[in-house]
Order: structure tokens, then C-alpha cells, then sequence
């Protein structure tokens, strides 16, 4: 519906990030550090050739939200909110990705939550249809022209 871009920043992760992750070993800022890097990088290159892409990671802590936004305005955070057991659930339910669920607690333990100045809080146990409806209207997104953004 928005008709743009989209990119998984988990396909950015190293290898080694994703070895670590599939065995169940949290990732440290070190670790994160290069691929959030990787991820602007990303951004920037979207960005210079005019495009706009929702982009999806795990920016746990607002310092990471920082390296990611860097000096852009137009940059727009949504947190997708859930409790532990509905997250669970579908880490559970999810088949062929490296990060093992045993991972979850460590992740919301390292979370700072945003503000609503930092991001807008969407509930994930509202279904796909009504999250990006609530985006849509949240960002004022009527139209769909994702180049709003």
C-alpha cells in the first residue's frame, strides 16, 4: 500500500553476527555497531537515488535509533509493540530465520522503549491490514505516495 522499497535489516547482519545469534548468543553493541552502520549506509543509498523504503530492525537501544536516523529529519520510527507471549508465539512460529527464540527476553531486556516524540507505538496483535492502516493515517499517508515520507 505504500508503494515503495522494503528492506529486512537482518539481510544486513554478518555472518558472524548471524552464527552468533543462531546459537543463541546475544549480540553486544560491538556487534550491532557495524550493522546499523550497514544499515544507514543502506539509507543513504536509497536516499541519494531518490527512494523510499520502509526498512525493518531491531534499533533496541535510542543510541542505535540515533546511528540510524544520523542528521536526517525525515527519518520515522515505528515501534511495533508486543507482549513477551504474543512475541513468543510468533518467534515460534517462524520457520528458516537465524535467530533463535531463546534470544527474546535478552532483546527486551537490552530495549529502550521510545517516547512518542522518538516513534510512533503500533500494537502488533492488531492484525497486518489494520498496523499499516494505523501507519498510514499516523504518518498522513491517504494517499499511499510513500515519497510523502
Amino acid at each position: 500500500r505504500l508503494a515503495c522499497d522494503f528492506v529486512d535489516g537482518d539481510t544486513l547482519h554478518s555472518a558472524a553476527n548471524k552464527s552468533k545469534m543462531s546459537q543463541g548468543i546475544p549480540l553486544t553493541d560491538e556487534d550491532r555497531l557495524p550493522w546499523l552502520q550497514a544499515i544507514r549506509q543502506v539509507i543513504e543509498t536509497k536516499q541519494s537515488m531518490g527512494e523510499t523504503t520502509v526498512f525493518t530492525c531491531s534499533s533496541l537501544k535510542r543510541m542505535y535509533r540515533d546511528i540510524l536516523r544520523g542528521q536526517d529529519q525525515n527519518i520515522k520510527f515505528l515501534y511495533l509493540k508486543g507482549s513477551y507471549e504474543l512475541l513468543q508465539q510468533r518467534l515460534a512460529a517462524r520457520s528458516g530465520h537465524f535467530f533463535d527464540p531463546s534470544l527474546l527476553q535478552t532483546q527486551l531486556d537490552t530495549l529502550e522503549e521510545p517516547d512518542a516524540y522518538e516513534a510512533i507505538t503500533i500494537d502488533i496483535a492488531l492484525s497486518p491490514e489494520q498496523i499499516v492502516t494505523q501507519v498510514m493515517q499516523q504518518l498522513d499517508l491517504s494517499k499511499g505516495i510513500c515519497q510523502e515520507i
